[in-house]
């Protein structure tokens, strides 16, 4: 049927050797760092790593599998980089002020003493909202160091430097990641890895700091100006979240909308949409649809209805009805077009079925990253030769 073009059989060169494709949770992966078979990688500590190890997890997850690979949760996923980021240049700031104004040697080191103290005391570090309460703490630390009179008007400075080189920072690892997946070889050699990322819904200042450089990164293009063919991103559009002008993240999906007009990127996902409104669940970002640029989009649990989320899985295997095909051979008679679409259907259903059978047969082991690190989803409670 494959060889006469009644059905397709997608990527038959990989029939027997692996799956299609994956939802990446990223901030499951990097916490407390992973391996990608040839040494193990820290957690990320700024957003330049985090755009980096975002590149080899899906560069990583590609070699294990022959079709794409998606970020389903971008801005939230890379959020922490931002956070790390703002944190150390806050400190460092503060630190080089000491130094300058009050000749405080080694005042970036004390600083980030005092910073890492409080973070261990009070569970409070410098974030961009400026709302936790830290200055306040950190204050009382600092008027050991300098006068306190001095203390508002270092930490305001400290601030708005911090502020503008983190968007800085963020912007330059938006840039390298959309230029790293233009670059890097998938393991076929002959083409990057098919990469997808969704965003648009993070309403945090870190969250929209990711999705406003992204879009700026997609917008600028290449080297040359050229349209960036990967990631394809996808903007997730929701009322009270970003589809209506006093929405939080409203400005984020005016600018979406104009770098779409100028590189077709981003996509636009409605969460709203009935078939994808029944599964989200407010303040989880798991349950907010994902596609890919492949038009994967695997929420939907039969099996485990307390568990219709996005990240950590995928589709297995595709196969393609030749349906004008069929129509034509019908000449006009429904019945028999119907009947004959049946037949079809029942083919290919059993076609994917001992296709399904050789993946099941695979070990852990044959999958280092997808299986290995725990990326595809409940793998992680699994042994090698599982």
């Amino acid at each position: 049927a494959h060889r006469e073009g009644d059905i397709h059989i997608h990527d038959m060169d990989f029939l027997t050797l692996t799956t299609t494709c994956c939802q990446i949770d990223i901030e499951k992966l990097f916490k407390g760092g992973f391996s990608t078979g040839h040494g193990h990688l820290r957690e990320p500590n700024d957003i330049q790593s985090y755009s980096a190890l975002a590149c080899i997890a899906i560069q990583s997850n590609q070699n294990d599998q022959h079709g794409g690979q998606s970020i389903a949760d971008f801005d939230y996923g890379m959020k922490n980089g931002v956070v790390k980021t703002f944190r150390k240049l806050y400190w460092t700031n503060v630190g080089k002020m000491l130094n300058l104004l009050f000749d405080i040697e080694e005042g970036v080191d004390k600083v980030k003493e005092i910073g890492r103290e409080i973070m261990e005391k009070y569970d409070l570090y410098p974030i961009i909202a400026d709302d936790n309460g830290y200055k306040e703490v950190e204050a009382e630390y600092l008027q050991k160091l300098i006068d306190r009179k001095y203390i508002a008007t270092i930490q305001k400075k400290a601030t708005k430097y911090a502020n503008d080189e983190v968007d800085r920072a963020t912007y330059q690892a938006m840039e390298a990641f959309v230029h790293n997946l233009n670059t890097m070889h998938s393991r076929a050699g002959a083409q990057v890895p098919f990469s997808s990322i969704n965003f648009g819904t993070d309403i945090s200042p870190e969250g929209r700091l990711v999705i406003k450089n992204i879009l700026l990164a997609i917008e600028a293009g290449l080297g040359n100006g050229e349209t960036a063919i990967f990631p394809v991103s996808i903007f997730k559009v929701k009322e009270g979240i970003n589809y209506n002008p006093e929405d939080p993240n409203y400005d984020m999906f005016k600018l979406a909308m104009k770098v779409s007009a100028k590189r077709l990127f981003p996509n636009f996902a409605f969460i709203d949409a009935p078939f994808n409104l029944q599964y989200y669940k407010e303040g989880d970002p798991n349950t907010e649809i994902a596609y890919m640029g492949c038009r994967t989009r695997v929420i939907g649990n039969i099996y485990d209805p307390s568990r219709q989320v996005v990240g950590g899985r995928g589709n297995l295997s595709f196969t393609s009805i030749n349906l004008p095909r069929i129509a034509i051979k019908a000449h006009g008679d429904i019945d028999w077009f119907f009947e004959e679409l049946d037949r079809k259907i029942n083919l290919a259903m059993d076609q994917l079925m001992e296709r399904y059978k050789i993946q099941a047969a695979k070990k852990v082991r044959n999958y280092p990253f997808l299986m290995g690190q725990g990326v595809w989803i409940d793998s992680d409670k699994l042994k090698e030769d599982d």
